[in-house]
């Protein structure tokens, strides 16, 4: 659902990739009902310096826990972590923080996170970032299929039984390749299995309790570890909130939905800033234009690099954040009015193209989902929902399909998805945009009734995911006092401006803010 790909971006985007449950039974024999002999206790964390000119006080540590938490003295495995100490004389613990995914790396975010805080704020918590279980700097790394995004791929749409077959393919061959490459690894990897690793670090910090602060799906995560621990739990924020009931199957066709509507978006305000592009004054005149785009290069593929699913991923970025609007609509004009593919390829190179370290953070993707759940494995039924949701929101329902095919071949068997119902947490703070795409607003409500006590505090009308420390000053204030004090309650804030067309001429995006977050949460993260 919520993609970690990553690009090739002056900011390193997609560190993290669109766009996330049943009562516990004592029956399930997952880990969340396991009552397992306790682990050795972890010695002591060795923090050393690691610090960056941006970070200057970052320090870096290593943590081995449990492969099986079920098999305590068994084979163990290293999670990276990072942490910003606290400066305050009285400090409220740790607060660990986590950019989505799954599969993104969380390392980076501790500094970001620390100093977006206001600084009184950020002086009480140790902030502390980690690469959860496969991901990064931790040990082992998953890379289940090098090359799985080279360009240029078979067309996602489907239009005959060749190029679905092409795509089957692709997926199937994937999926394979992770059972050889990772078959002693996959049945451990999942977000329950996170979600105690995150108890573990909690112990070795020698922590009663901890905050959390997650965006997207790291709102799961956070989530699943408050319903195993509830009583270890500080602060909670959820940031783009996932929607539990959906996991994970149905909440990728509902994010398919959310995706088309914010794509219209983009076109609408391309349409209304037609003296700067030139594609058209009306909406669907110029998503007539982008879909002209889409079926040149299925045609010709643009700089022999950009085929119809490569544009897909170069303008799927624009529905995580609206400050990418101005260059995306940029290499479209220059594509569809001047005749020139140049801005588009490298439009392509910085929003949708990937970095070697995308086989990471997708392989740890599908290993998560693919296990967290139970997926449909008749391809009948993904090739009908897929189509059925295609006839009202095509911009990108079967690239997401694909991406998340693989669960159809998946080796491991699926979990069950644990119901996060809790009434026996502190007040916890949700954030989300009422049209955000990655991660639809209904998961928001959803999350908020499971939760007892917890708040909303909504932006609205905006579209970004991940709104909080992106430059909305309502909405920081809203989690600065929230963890400050722990008391939280509803609220709704005005979405930050549109961007407008000169941006497209600058490094900078319209929000510095936003553009630094949404480099480390990623595109499809």
């Amino acid at each position: 659902m919520l993609h970690p790909v990553t690009a090739r971006t002056p900011v390193k985007k997609r560190v993290a990739v669109l766009l996330s449950i049943s009562t516990v039974v004592a029956a399930l024999a997952s880990p969340v009902t396991a009552a397992p002999a306790p682990a050795p206790a972890p010695a002591a964390l060795r923090w050393a310096d690691c610090a960056t000119p941006r970070y200057p006080t970052l320090q870096c540590a290593s943590l081995t826990v449990p492969l099986d938490h079920d098999d305590p003295a068994g084979r163990r495995i290293a999670l990276a972590l990072t942490r910003v100490p606290h400066t305050a004389a009285a400090s409220q613990g740790p607060l660990l923080v986590n950019p989505g995914g799954p599969g993104g790396s969380g390392r980076t975010l501790a500094g970001y996170v620390a100093s977006a805080l206001p600084k009184d704020v950020a002086a009480q918590y140790d902030v502390i970032g980690f690469d959860p279980r496969g991901v990064g700097r931790s040990e082992p790394v998953l890379d289940c299929g090098p090359g799985h995004f080279n360009p240029v791929r078979p067309d996602s749409v489907p239009r005959d039984a060749r190029t679905e077959r092409a795509n089957l393919e692709r997926v199937r061959s994937f999926a394979e390749s992770c059972q050889a490459r990772h078959a002693d690894v996959l049945p451990y990897i999942g977000t329950v299995a996170a979600a105690r690793d995150i108890e573990a670090v909690r112990t070795a910090l020698g922590a009663a309790r901890i905050s959390y602060f997650g965006y997207s799906y790291g709102t799961y995560l956070g989530a699943v570890y408050a319903k195993l621990h509830p009583d270890r739990v500080h602060r909670l924020v959820l940031d783009s909130v996932v929607d539990p009931n959906g996991v994970w199957y149905e909440d990728n066709l509902a994010q398919d939905r959310a995706f088309d509507a914010r794509h219209k978006a983009f076109l609408a305000w391309v349409a209304k800033h037609d003296a700067t592009y030139r594609l058209g004054t009306g909406a669907a005149e110029v998503e007539e234009r982008w879909y002209a785009m889409r079926e040149a290069v299925r045609a010709t593929p643009a700089g022999g690099k950009v085929g119809p699913a490569e544009l897909e991923d170069t303008y799927m970025p624009g529905g995580y954040y609206d400050g990418y609007w101005p260059a995306l609509a940029e290499a479209f004009a220059a594509y569809a009015v001047a005749g020139d593919p140049k801005p588009l390829v490298s439009a392509y190179e910085r929003f949708g193209a990937v970095e070697p370290s995308a086989g990471n953070s997708y392989s740890v993707y599908t290993a998560v989902q693919c296990r967290d759940s139970a997926w449909p494995r008749d391809w009948n039924r993904w090739r009908a929902d897929t189509w059925r949701t295609h006839a009202v929101a095509p911009f990108m329902t079967w690239n997401n399909a694909w991406y998340n095919a693989p669960c159809a071949f998946w080796p491991t068997e699926s979990l069950r998805a644990p119901d996060v119902t809790n009434t026996g947490l502190p007040p916890a703070l949700l954030l989300a945009a009422t049209e955000d795409a990655a991660t639809p607003f209904a998961g928001a409500l959803s999350m908020r009734d499971k939760l007892k006590g917890s708040a909303l505090v909504v932006e609205e009308g905006g579209g970004n995911h991940g709104v909080a420390l992106s430059g909305n000053t309502c909405l920081d204030e809203k989690v600065a006092a929230y963890l400050r004090t722990g008391r939280a309650a509803d609220a709704a804030c005005p979405a930050q401006p549109a961007p407008k067309p000169a941006a497209a001429t600058r490094a900078a995006a319209p929000s510095a803010g936003g553009a630094a977050l949404h480099g480390m949460l990623g595109f499809r993260g």
